[in-house]
């Protein structure tokens, strides 16, 4: 899994992310009991890694995180950091729980209070949401999106 990692962040690295469009991204981060804390931290160092190819620096992107099991945390919202180095510390600073999977209820989380302009959505910003998890969410039901 960690020479994975390091491909797909090299590769994020190489290609440098920097665009001329506006995006947010928030990041959903699995902590549940099956995720064990050392493939969490190697998800954080994946992250880190991913988050220095981005355009923090120059506010073309901004990096939200919320992590969850069975309940759902805020880390930060869209905008809190403006430097890369900021968001990097922030994510080396996000401690591992133990849980359900409840990645409907954290999805839920994202797309009513992270993706709005409270929380820093920018409405002239492409979003994207970025899902890392081990597998299945505890109700595959309610994590389906509706069309």
């Amino acid at each position: 899994m960690q020479q994975n990692n390091d491909a797909i962040a090299d590769t994020a690295n190489q290609t440098n992310l920097t665009t001329d469009c506006l995006t947010d991204i928030v990041f959903v981060l699995d902590r549940s009991g099956s995720i064990g804390s050392a493939n969490f931290n190697l998800t954080k160092s994946f992250l880190s890694r991913l988050v220095s190819g981005l355009d923090v620096d120059g506010g073309s992107t901004r990096v939200g995180i919320v992590a969850f099991s069975t309940n759902v945390s805020l880390i930060f919202n869209l905008g809190s950091y403006s430097t890369v180095a900021d968001v990097q510390a922030a994510i080396s600073a996000i401690n591992y729980t133990t849980g359900g999977t409840n990645t409907a209820r954290a999805l839920a989380y994202v797309r009513t209070t992270m993706l709005t302009s409270e929380a820093g959505d920018r409405s002239n910003a492409s979003n994207v949401v970025l899902v890392l998890t081990d597998g299945q969410s505890d109700s595959a039901y309610n994590t389906r999106v509706s069309v």
